[in-house]
């Protein structure tokens, strides 16, 4: 029997995230490249989506164009979406957040934390996580203020005008530990 922190593969009809709490409580880490060339780079994500979509299980990710993760997203054909709730890695997740890549390139390492190869994907996962969310890039979109129903989200999130790209990614495989096995 597996302990409730080891790491197991989940089917995608076992695999339970907590739709609302994962992205913002426990700190997803979003990243994009490739872990054989060790060119790839990671930025935490607060805001996305797990789902179906063309009949198949997605995820859905955004980032701001000034991101050194988006122009990995551009360039590369998969991604990674790594989930950490135990409170020693907020700070470490933060971080990441705060540092751009090309300032400080190893700014992984830098955080303590151990890229490791995906099961499924070209990007990188991360030991010390307690899920890995492995995807392979469809399509991608911008979130435009001319579309927006509710106008005072333009002020509110974008004055820079600075809008989000989406990502839709297929979900190839998901690990974790027992708390995002449904019971």
């Amino acid at each position: 029997m597996l302990g409730k922190r080891a790491k197991r593969p989940i089917g995608l009809d076992e695999f339970d995230a907590g739709i609302f709490s994962i992205w913002n409580r426990r700190r997803m880490l979003l990243t994009s490249g490739e872990f054989v060339t060790g060119m790839f780079n990671a930025m935490p994500v607060s805001s996305g989506f797990f789902g179906e979509l063309w009949g198949v299980p997605a995820a859905v990710v955004f980032v701001r164009p000034q991101r050194r993760t988006f122009e990995f997203l551009e360039e590369y054909s998969t991604f990674t979406l790594c989930g950490f709730s135990d409170r020693k890695y907020q700070e470490v997740v933060e971080q990441l957040g705060s540092v751009s890549g090309r300032d400080v390139p190893d700014k992984i390492a830098r955080a303590g934390l151990t890229p490791v190869a995906a099961k499924k994907v070209d990007a990188p996962i991360y030991r010390e996580a307690e899920l890995a969310v492995e995807c392979t890039r469809l399509c991608r979109g911008k979130l435009d203020g001319r579309n927006f129903f509710l106008k005072s989200l333009v002020e509110e999130h974008y004055p820079d005008r600075d809008y989000h790209s989406f990502y839709i990614g297929r979900i190839e495989a998901v690990t974790g530990i027992g708390k995002y096995v449904k019971e």
